[in-house]
């Protein structure tokens, strides 16, 4: 009776065991954390709610109408990742790298280029006390610069597990077409990106281009947008190098099928869903710089006289392209597309 009962024992011991290493790490994660001053802010010591704290106090009453918006495209969200994604790679931690951090705040952006990234990376360099006044009066290449904001990828595996649980993580995307527009005009038709048509339109165009104008192939400076949509859809770009983030699905950048969102914001309300986030991240007195409503309508029009001279067949191809994007984020096809 007394051996047989060994191997229970073992296993009891093990188990207890386990749970004490468990503990030990647990505990001495906690206290690295308490006492990095990076994370020495009021609500993680208790002082003040977290924005995860608030968002869901938020969930459990009588909901205003904006949070009911983000509680619907939350579950939209989740309904569509269950739909349209079966099998799925494990992320790494590269994989993170658009993923921003401001510990004071308790906060996680994922951001994508062409949604108002440049002025969300300025708000989140005033929050954190990186950059002082005016968020607007940050210059975009220091909201750009490198390390400027910490990113999730930066971090162990333990301290971005952490961080997962405990931060409110949100993201911004856009109506698909119109984020591929506007990412056209401004890489391709601005002459202050100069690098940028030398490292991209020269390749267009010795690509796509026959007969091509010596200055052009030099230059890479007069890129047609039907050129540029042609290089998305050519196989051997994916097979070259990835997608360049400012064209890249925004799925793709931000796994919203792997990562919690607790916030979804759109372009096309931006103010409002801009001003949410900063009352539950304690800041609602701090100004997001949105654009004008009439830009946004303006850049709404570009887009449709861009994609009207685009053949059906190319746009049927895009389409499908960006799909996963159109499904998550509940985007209906925009009514200038003949995909019929």
């Amino acid at each position: 009776m007394g051996r047989r009962c060994w191997p229970r024992r073992l296993l009891v011991a093990a188990c207890l065991g386990a749970g004490l290493l468990l503990l030990c790490c647990a505990r001495r994660a906690l206290r690295s954390a308490f006492e990095n001053k990076d994370l020495g802010s009021s609500w993680l010591s208790g002082r003040r709610r977290s924005p995860l704290q608030a968002l869901y106090d938020l969930d459990q009453g009588p909901r205003s109408p904006l949070a009911e918006v983000h509680r619907q495209r939350r579950d939209q969200l989740r309904r569509a990742c269950s739909r349209h994604t079966l099998r799925q790679r494990l992320l790494q931690p590269e994989d993170l790298r658009h993923v921003l951090v401001d510990d004071t705040h308790g906060l996680l952006y994922c951001y994508v280029p062409k949604v108002a990234c440049t002025n969300w990376k300025r708000v989140l360099l005033a929050l954190s006390g990186r950059a002082r006044g005016d968020p607007r009066a940050i210059p975009a290449h220091e909201a750009h610069a490198p390390g400027r904001l910490p990113s999730l990828a930066d971090f162990s595996r333990a301290e971005i597990n952490w961080r997962l649980r405990a931060y409110l993580a949100f993201l911004f995307v856009r109506e698909p077409f119109e984020r591929l527009a506007s990412a056209y005009r401004n890489k391709f038709t601005r002459p202050y990106n100069a690098a940028f048509h030398r490292r991209y339109g020269t390749r267009i165009v010795r690509r796509l281009r026959p007969h091509a104008r010596p200055e052009a192939l030099a230059r890479g400076h007069d890129v047609r947008f039907a050129e540029f949509l042609a290089y998305l859809l050519d196989p051997r770009t994916r097979r070259e190098e990835p997608f360049n983030e400012h064209w890249e699905r925004a799925h793709a950048l931000c796994h919203p099928c792997r990562l919690r969102y607790d916030v979804v914001g759109k372009f096309e309300t931006l103010a409002e869903d801009a001003a949410f986030v900063l009352g539950l991240a304690g800041a609602p007195g701090l100004r997001f710089p949105a654009p004008p409503r009439s830009r946004v309508a303006a850049a709404r029009d570009q887009a449709a006289r861009l994609f009207r001279d685009i053949s059906p067949f190319y746009q049927r191809r895009l389409f499908d392209l960006y799909k996963m994007d159109f499904l998550l984020f509940n985007y209906s096809a925009p009514a200038y597309l003949r995909l019929n």
